[in-house]
């Protein structure tokens, strides 16, 4: 369920032991048959290779696809480039000539093959502080480096293909949470009742903002939660009494007494400004599993909690936060998120194409995320599949992974890639739990 991700040191240790020679003529082999089964009508190839064993392996490479009856050509003039000039123990950003030879194969005009991760990406953390290649397709030898997945690096790598050259897995700090981590989530079983089952309370939905809690609560009830009800502002009932019919409503100052019948808090959605005093209230008075978003976000401090908690910010949010902004935030993601689970000593999944799940003395992992899902209300429908596994008893670094995990499996299942609003996600969530 979780596919380890390697750092530049881990590959160096999974490599300690084996002939050095060797490993670079199945890597180069590997990428020679990736570029003839690939590009089956291409003759021709550029070549731009380093100095180390990177370089090695692009070299092998060329003498296989020249021994195949593909000639040699300049870039520009090429079908099919080679990227193999700065391999995983590079740091960047790169010096002047690398990153001239950069942008030469960007702009070449021909798909760009990387070998083991585009040239100008750190490989350990996915940071692009310089010129980096944009390749088509990178063939990465032994298992996904962590610089393939996180942003920005993963937007620089194309489809990835995984090669195994003969290296034994080991245990790595980063990982990928794959689709299977949602059997996982605890199935009703005979006797649960509506309440055993899974009971949240989410807090929010001020006027004008009745979309986002509706969101979250139908997504809890979608994510199998048995009972939900909304605590929003008395001049916003009505409106959410038309849109859920499901959920039971409170008025906003009985939130408290709401939560005595719940199992997990959504906290957040919709909420407005001015509601601070809300939330540290809910945090603090209530021993409830909670997952905070949105405008729960807003004046967050941090906080001395022993339920478990779970904050789910996008970039802006969480550069906030930290006192950074949100370019910072999306340069920076795996430090980012170690900053602000450090400060805030709880679970913290930092959303986006590649959204990252960070807890306490526990490896950071890449749970997921998609393009489609950067559309307005897709935030509101994770809160709420976080809250409904967090109401089921899960262990909320687990439940987070999962939630997000179905959230993206949603998009597929939604049949939609283009065009996709957040209430698609809803119907499709049954079948991403049902597979």
């Amino acid at each position: 369920m979780l596919e380890p991700l390697y750092t530049a040191e881990e590959m160096r240790a999974a490599e300690q032991g084996h002939d050095v020679e060797e490993l670079m003529r199945r890597a180069g082999g590997a990428v020679a048959e990736e570029v003839l089964r690939r590009f089956p009508r291409d003759r021709s190839f550029a070549a731009v290779c380093g100095g180390g064993a990177n370089g090695g392996d692009g070299r092998i490479a060329a003498e296989l696809l020249r021994a195949a009856g593909w000639e040699e050509r300049a870039l520009g003039e090429a079908d099919v480039v080679i990227d193999a000039l700065f391999g995983t123990g590079f740091r960047p950003p790169p010096r002047d000539e690398a990153a001239s030879q950069i942008r030469a194969m960007n702009a070449s005009g021909s798909p760009v093959l990387a070998v083991d991760i585009p040239s100008g990406v750190d490989a350990s953390t996915g940071e692009v502080p310089g010129e980096a290649v944009d390749a088509a397709v990178t063939v990465t030898f032994h298992g996904r480096k962590v610089g393939l997945e996180v942003a920005p690096g993963r937007f620089r790598a194309g489809e990835v293909v995984v090669s195994d050259i003969g290296l034994e897995h080991r245990t790595t700090e980063l990982a990928r949470v794959l689709p299977e981590i949602v059997r996982l989530v605890p199935r009703r079983i005979p006797g649960d009742t509506k309440y055993t089952a899974g009971s949240v309370l989410v807090v929010g939905g001020s006027p004008g903002m009745t979309g986002a809690v509706t969101l979250t609560a139908e997504a809890a009830f979608r994510a199998d939660a048995g009972y939900v009800a909304i605590a929003a502002p008395p001049e916003s009932l009505p409106v959410i009494e038309t849109r859920l019919r499901e959920a039971v409503k409170r008025p906003l100052d009985e939130a408290m007494e709401a939560a005595e019948r719940a199992e997990a808090l959504a906290i957040g959605p919709g909420l407005g400004p001015g509601r601070d005093d809300l939330v540290h209230r809910l945090l603090k008075d209530t021993e409830l599993p909670a997952v905070i978003d949105a405008d729960g976000l807003r004046e967050l401090r941090p906080f001395d909690r022993e339920a478990p908690t779970v904050l789910t910010p996008h970039s802006g949010e969480l550069g906030r936060l930290l006192g950074e902004g949100a370019p910072w935030v999306d340069e920076h993601r795996l430090e980012a998120l170690r900053r602000a689970v450090d400060g805030f000593r709880c679970v913290v999944v930092l959303k986006g194409e590649g959204t990252l799940v960070g807890a306490q003395d526990e490896g950071p992992l890449v749970a997921g995320g998609a393009a489609p899902l950067a559309t307005a209300g897709t935030g509101d429908v994770l809160t709420g599949v976080v809250a409904a596994f967090l109401a089921k008893g899960m262990e909320p670094r687990l439940a987070s992974a999962a939630a997000v995990r179905a959230h993206t499996d949603a998009v597929a299942a939604s049949g939609r890639r283009s065009g996709l609003m957040a209430g698609d996600l809803l119907d499709a969530l049954p079948r991403v739990l049902d597979a």
